[in-house]
């Protein structure tokens, strides 16, 4: 089974993140395969909208962090590669091609789930959805552009205060529409299918302002979260995630 499938339906195109047994959890095959999917579609002239949504109940809980606890035990200096390699061109995928993009939002968005779903245009949420930053419980900042689309999206100071604490919260905090969750597909659906019928120019002109600041804070987010990666807190924080218990954390620095 594909970790990621493309349909296209007229004029749009539909990307699903498809490891619902794993909540979309990110593993290096599912990031390598969305990179493909995005790449694809922003280079086709017929697509002229995207939907970004996932299989099951989950949105996308970030990265996998079974997976990334093994590259951190093998060789903890390029475990956080993958910001760069990965994240950021995903990220700048969403955020620049020259076509509107909705996050269908089918359940649980963490971490770098949630910052795929702010890094898209236009946001539908299923009614329920847990969304939380995440980073901090296991000793990290942010990445995948979430710095700049989280203020966007709440302001400077909630943003602090929900990268900080980690505190769950809500579509209702960001502003955004919600529908019932048997309704979500049809409804993001409909949506990507209005918008690939309005003005692309327009869209690709505003998308393009609004993403002007994006690569320094994706460079500055890589460099925090390499330096992260090294410390015992993240190390023991990931392992303390995977036993399922609390962890301890010293306040290392980087």
């Amino acid at each position: 089974m594909s970790e990621v499938l493309l349909e296209r339906d007229g004029a749009a195109a539909i990307v699903t993140l498809n490891r619902p047994a794993r909540r979309n959890a990110l593993d290096a095959a599912t990031k390598a395969a969305l990179r493909a999917a995005l790449a694809e579609v922003a280079a086709d002239d017929g697509v002229r909208a995207v939907l970004l949504t996932g299989a099951g109940t989950a949105f996308c809980v970030g990265q996998d962090l079974g997976e990334h606890a093994e590259t951190l035990r093998a060789d903890a200096g390029s475990a956080f590669d993958t910001v760069e390699r990965d994240y950021a061109p995903v990220v700048r995928l969403l955020a620049t091609m020259d076509k509107p993009v909705v996050a269908g939002v089918n359940g649980t968005a963490v971490g770098a789930g949630l910052a795929l779903a702010l890094a898209c245009d236009v946001r539908l949420f299923a009614d329920g959805a847990t969304l939380a930053t995440a980073f901090t419980a296991i000793g990290l900042t942010c990445d995948s552009g979430l710095t700049a689309t989280l203020s966007a999206a709440v302001g400077v100071a909630r943003a602090r205060e929900l990268v900080l604490l980690g505190t769950p919260f809500t579509p209702a905090d960001l502003g955004a529409t919600t529908v019932g969750r048997d309704e979500l597909p049809a409804a993001a659906r409909a949506l990507v299918a209005t918008l690939a019928q309005g003005p692309t120019a327009a869209y690709v002109a505003t998308k393009h302002l609004f993403a002007q600041q994006l690569d320094a804070v994706l460079a500055a987010e890589a460099r925090a979260q390499a330096g992260l990666g090294l410390t015992k807190d993240h190390q023991g924080a990931v392992e303390a995630f995977l036993a399922k218990r609390q962890p301890t954390f010293t306040g290392e620095a980087p």
